[in-house]
């Protein structure tokens, strides 16, 4: 009950900032169907609210919460990109995305559950919230590198936004590898590699090439190895699927490792299911005449 209480408590006001934010999105997108959906959510949500804190899972108020923000957002992220990203406000926007995007962690930090993020929100909701901030960076970055007078202005906007993009990328890439395998038998070989290799959909897959292209956007308009620090929440260190290293790794270090193993993926277990390798390879030649 007192889990209930809490995690009620910290979604109020979210949930009052999430019904402004639809009433306003809505005046624009009218009845598209993922603000649709983030309605009927929300109303189900303040409901359960409203219940008798005795019956209440607060795993499931922050997962149905989690649910909301993600359909809510992509609304949001769509629209972004149908605008091309306006040079004057697409970066305020950004951020603010990935910052809501970034509130269920928060929560459930906040609640105090007592429990690790994958046990309350499950792998599944984790990569989602993952994903979408870095696939938004890495569409983000995409548009503003042929910018030329901007880019050259805003290099370290662009590095940064690069480091963040790529952080939540491998981080979306390493949630299932906590899940062991060992004692799951499997009659097809190919998926058994796709499962041990934490590859569960074609997301995984473009979460690879995105982050390898992300790092040659790095090295080629920043002219630097390095990966910056990360600041936007409290995991520090960039690790590479289930790693326990905790070194700081570099752009061509990293691309090179997401590109190997996308090109290996894609011309092995899914050979012949029209995944293309050839920007893939292209960039590994660039890594290897940058490294020598």
């Amino acid at each position: 009950m007192a889990g209930a209480l809490v995690a009620v408590a910290a979604l109020r006001p979210r949930l009052a900032g999430l019904g402004r934010r639809l009433e306003r999105l809505r005046r624009v997108g009218g009845d598209d169907a993922f603000l649709v959906k983030g309605a009927l959510s929300l109303e189900k949500l303040k409901d359960l609210c409203k219940e008798d804190k005795e019956n209440v899972n607060p795993a499931n108020l922050l997962q149905l919460y989690t649910q909301i923000v993600l359909d809510i957002t992509y609304f949001e992220e769509n629209q972004l990109v149908d605008e091309d990203f306006p040079e004057d406000s697409s970066i305020q926007r950004v951020k603010e995305l990935i910052s809501i995007l970034l509130e269920p962690e928060v929560l459930v930090k906040e609640n105090n559950m007592h429990q690790d993020l994958l046990s309350v929100l499950g792998a599944e909701l984790l990569e989602c919230l993952a994903w979408r901030r870095g696939a938004l960076l890495y569409m983000y970055c995409h548009t503003v590198k042929e910018r030329g007078e901007w880019l050259t202005e805003n290099i370290d906007l662009f590095k940064k936004c690069l480091n963040d993009g790529i952080y939540y990328l491998l981080k979306m890439l390493r949630f299932r590898c906590l899940t062991p395998l060992n004692d799951i038998s499997f009659q097809d070989t190919d998926t058994a590699r796709l499962l041990s290799e934490g590859i569960f959909s074609d997301t995984h897959v473009l979460a690879m090439m995105y982050s390898g292209e992300m790092c040659y956007w790095g090295l080629k308009h920043c002219g630097e190895e390095k990966l910056g620090s990360h600041e936007m929440d409290s995991e520090s260190n960039t690790e590479l699927y289930c790693s326990s290293d905790s070194a700081v790794l570099d752009f061509r270090e990293v691309g090179e490792k997401m590109l190997m193993k996308y090109v290996a993926v894609c011309e092995g277990p899914l050979k012949g299911q029209d995944w293309n390798t050839t920007n893939a390879k292209l960039i590994l030649d660039y890594f290897k005449k940058f490294h020598n």
